[in-house]
């Protein structure tokens, strides 16, 4: 699915549609403009973008190949940055990660989005119900916006993983749980990893910022993310790097759990087996059958081995009661 955005001084034009030569027939070159990719896998449509834009044509493999995440800085043609975001969907109470990439040109902004990012979606929808005055303050501005709206999209996705930490605190600290809340935990920890190279590769784009030949973003944009996102990076970061060590203690936590109740359930089958140690002496030594063993012609011979036995796994259970063994 294509999805133009055209800023006009007054308005904002949306034109969705498949056909690609359709959409980039619509797009005015004086105007500017932000052309969502969403779920678009079309080689030899992505080429046709590239081209309309006069973009690089290695452009294309870096798309479909995936590109390491980050700024790409070789090819000075545009700002071309991969990005990788944790998102929590919480009608599966799950979490998925949106990959895609973030072209920003002259007059232009092109998302390809593997999977629907649906913070862009939601910033779309608030463009259309609040014009942005992109005239002012140019293509750039759309740029801060989207990284505005990814920012806050992980205060929701940290609030979610703090509340399914609880549950799973409690699950520990009660010792209630079983393998199955140990691997949810290393599920939930392993998934937060992109995050992680989400954060470094926007902390990697404010710092180039800082360089006098970066010609895609313009300074009153450079001061907005120095002011308002620099801040709020290291916050989230910080509560990023505190979450995962919950988990990781939680984790630690968990596997003592287990640790613990497979002790105890080799320890009870240690002690079955020496309770029926002697009785399984006395078997063996009375199933030999040597022709002259004196017991085997007395009529209370059977009942009482059978009664020593008896004595002797009471005897047995009652001394471990007593040491608290069980």
């Amino acid at each position: 699915m294509l999805i133009l955005l055209t800023f006009y001084p007054d308005n904002l034009e949306i034109f969705t549609h498949r056909d690609v030569d359709t959409v980039l027939k619509r797009i005015d070159a004086s105007q500017n403009i932000w052309l969502r990719c969403v779920q678009f896998r079309d080689r030899t449509g992505t080429a046709k973008i590239i081209k309309h834009f006069e973009l690089n044509p290695s452009r294309v493999n870096m798309i479909f190949n995936h590109s390491p995440l980050g700024i790409d800085e070789d090819v000075e043609d545009c700002l071309f940055d991969s990005y990788e975001i944790l998102t929590a969907q919480i009608k599966n109470h799950e979490f998925e990660v949106a990959r895609g990439n973030i072209v920003v040109g002259s007059n232009f902004i092109i998302t390809f989005e593997i999977t629907e990012l649906k913070v862009l979606s939601i910033l779309a929808n608030n463009l259309q119900k609040r014009p942005l005055d992109i005239k002012k303050w140019g293509i750039d501005y759309l740029f801060y916006l989207i990284f505005k709206e990814i920012l806050n999209n992980y205060h929701i996705v940290f609030d979610y993983i703090s509340r399914k930490l609880d549950d799973l605190e409690d699950e520990v600290l009660d010792d209630s749980g079983d393998e199955s809340t140990y691997q949810r935990i290393a599920t939930m920890r392993q998934s937060t990893r992109s995050g992680r190279r989400n954060f470094q590769s926007i902390k990697s784009l404010m710092a180039i910022m800082d360089y006098d030949d970066f010609q895609w973003i313009t300074q009153p944009v450079k001061e907005l993310f120095k002011e308002e996102l620099v801040h709020q990076v290291d916050k989230l970061w910080q509560e990023y790097q505190a979450l995962r060590a919950w988990m990781s203690e939680l984790m630690e936590i968990q596997r003592d759990n287990i640790a613990s109740k497979t002790g105890e359930r080799i320890n009870r089958l240690t002690i079955l087996s020496t309770v029926f140690l002697p009785i399984t002496f006395m078997s063996g030594f009375y199933g030999m059958n040597f022709k002259y063993m004196p017991e085997l012609e007395q009529p209370w011979a059977y009942p009482a081995v059978i009664g020593v036995m008896i004595l002797i796994v009471i005897c047995s259970i009652a001394y471990v009661k007593k040491q608290r063994w069980l």
